[in-house]
């Protein structure tokens, strides 16, 4: 039974400054590097896919002797599969950032041990250059550009 005045802040840990407890603090860093680099491949295949989908239906519904789909089908579908890898690419970077401000409470710091503060990692600018590219994605398919 949980205690309604027990600390849930990283406080509630004892965090002693050894060996193992520095390389544990490491791999889960570098774990959640590895979850937004798969959540940055799959959501660059959702935009890529959502894309090739649109363009692909448009030009099928375009062939002479073939039955057209849903006219709205192609630009539904890809827009659909465009959004869900937009959104999978935001939810993703924003769990990274909090998860990430987490590991370098004042309380973890003594474990971190190579640096001072939170570095930077290039991972999550390309993160947001992608997001760029699916919204303008995004924009291509809703109005149709060419």
């Amino acid at each position: 039974m949980m205690d309604h005045h027990s600390p849930t802040g990283p406080e509630r840990f004892e965090v002693e400054a050894k060996v193992e407890t520095h390389f544990s603090w490491v791999r889960t860093r570098m774990s959640l590097e590895r979850t937004l680099m798969s959540w940055v491949r799959t959501g660059t295949a959702l935009i890529g896919f959502g894309f090739t989908i649109f363009q692909f239906l448009q030009n099928f519904n375009r062939t002479p002797g073939v039955a057209p789909v849903q006219p709205h089908a192609p630009q539904i579908l890809g827009l659909a599969l465009i959004g869900g890898g937009i959104a999978a690419l935001v939810i993703a970077a924003w769990e990274y950032h909090q998860i990430s401000n987490y590991l370098w409470e004042n309380q973890f710091k003594p474990i971190a041990g190579f640096r001072e503060s939170q570095g930077k990692t290039p991972l999550l600018a390309l993160t947001m250059l992608l997001v760029l590219v699916g919204i303008f994605a995004f924009v291509t398919v809703a109005f149709r550009l060419h």
